[in-house]
């Protein structure tokens, strides 16, 4: 019989999300940041580094199918973060060698983001798949949004910390801060996972391990159409997200002139945007649900119109060069980001919980690797935007604001696309209509409306 986890279990697979976050937040904020003003490379530097280590997730749903088949994640979990972390520490040990030697900083920047990426994919696939293994069904949904939660929080703290620390600026205290966070990330995450999993006899795994070929059961997951409707959905949506990703930064060095330290708070303010709105719509869909059908699928579209609108404001803060305009819009930003975010977790765990639960793992991975493309390829394309947009313009200001409404146009787009797809669940003949969808509150909520113990 499958072992359940109680919230003291979810906690602290919190905990090993929270280092995950501690790390990735340096690579794809601090370093791009560095890379960018402090080494005045062009973002596309950055930007491809960030979309090699998204890249190599694409390999989510391999790793998911193979925890389905009864491996331990455990060791999945810590050797995907000591894999993290050791390469984190050399991608900030390569961003300071790029200041001497650009050929062998880069060609060590290539290894370590490779490093950071297969880590983040084996270590978050395969928590992930603990949670939906031994999480029971009415608390998946707060679970997931615990979980997420706790990684915003360690992003919120490491932006913070690491920001106080980063003043004044070398290329020594970059490697030596990255490096401790990098250490301390991994201590978390063993002491969180260990004797976590429950032992399973051969005799439990066994039917498990005689499930069917990798191919057979991607193919099975990708033919349902709710399934394959929300993975376009996390594509676009997390294409929206991340642009901003790699380009926030030096958009407040170069047009505000603000130092590493202050960039790295603006980031943590926007992460703690993020953390307030996930909290915030997780308690309003637990209280409601069971009130306001489709109450997730409306906090989806409001969070995309919520960012659009956000980063309009900051376009606007740009061209106008006015500080006291800039930092409300990023916290802003944060809060529609965390609004949508967490709203489509909630739908994502729902539509996890269906069907076979031998092709759990495969679900996961298959909107993790959605999710993951969309974050690298977004990073990239918003880098390699503003870098063409500098050129033609001659204005920093002017090819930043470019950047943001275009990806506040996506985010546009995607609130559209999402009331198509409501729409489209709701015009379905009640037989042919799945029995949860990603756009309707009963598919990540406990029926009672509150995610109850």
């Amino acid at each position: 019989m499958t072992t359940t986890f109680g919230w003291l279990q979810i906690v602290r697979l919190g905990l090993a999300q929270t280092a995950l976050g501690a790390v990735v937040v340096l690579t794809t904020s601090t370093l791009n940041r560095v890379m960018v003003v402090e080494l005045a490379l062009p973002a596309l530097v950055p930007g491809l580094l960030v979309a090699l280590h998204h890249a190599s997730q694409a390999l989510r749903p391999r790793w998911g199918f193979g925890s389905d088949r009864g491996g331990r994640r455990t060791p999945w979990i810590v050797g995907g973060m000591a894999l993290l972390s050791a390469g984190g520490t050399l991608a900030a040990i390569a961003t300071a060698a790029m200041a001497e030697s650009l050929p062998l900083g880069l060609t060590l920047g290539v290894l370590a983001f490779l490093m950071i990426g297969v880590g983040v994919g084996a270590c978050g696939t395969n928590l992930l798949v603990l949670l939906a293994s031994h999480v029971a069904d009415r608390r998946r949904p707060a679970a997931a949004t615990i979980v997420w939660v706790m990684m915003i929080a360690g992003f919120v703290v490491t932006g913070g910390a690491a920001g106080h620390a980063l003043d004044p600026f070398s290329s020594g205290r970059l490697v030596a801060v990255c490096a401790a966070v990098c250490v301390i990330a991994f201590l978390v995450a063993v002491a969180a996972t260990w004797r976590l999993e429950p032992m399973e006899s051969p005799e439990e795994r066994r039917p498990v391990q005689a499930a069917v070929p990798f191919r057979v059961a991607l193919a099975t997951v990708g033919n349902e159409p709710a399934a394959r409707r929300f993975t376009l959905f996390v594509l676009a949506s997390m294409l929206a997200y991340s642009m901003q990703d790699l380009i926030l930064e030096p958009f407040a060095g170069l047009v505000f002139g603000m130092t590493p330290g202050e960039t790295t708070r603006l980031s943590g303010l926007q992460n703690a945007g993020t953390l307030a709105g996930m909290v915030g719509v997780g308690l309003l869909a637990g209280v409601f649900g069971e009130a306001r059908d489709g109450l997730l699928g409306r906090w989806i579209v409001g969070g995309c119109l919520a960012s659009a609108g956000a980063l309009g404001m900051i376009a606007l803060a740009g061209a106008t060069a006015s500080d006291a305009a800039l930092v409300p819009a990023v916290f802003a930003l944060g809060l529609g980001n965390g609004a949508f975010a967490v709203a489509a977790i909630g739908s994502m765990m729902g539509l996890a919980g269906r069907g076979d639960p031998a092709t759990r793992g495969v679900r996961m991975g298959l909107w993790g690797a959605a999710q993951a493309i969309g974050f690298g390829f977004g990073g990239l394309l918003g880098a390699a935007a503003a870098d063409l947009a500098r050129t033609a313009f001659g204005s920093a200001s002017a090819a930043y604001a470019c950047v943001f409404l275009a990806e506040g146009a996506l985010f546009l787009a995607c609130a559209a696309y999402a009331l198509r797809l409501g729409r489209n669940e709701t015009a379905a003949p009640a037989a042919a209509r799945p029995s949860s969808t990603p756009w309707r509150a009963e598919a990540a909520w406990p029926a009672d409306g509150r995610a109850t113990p």
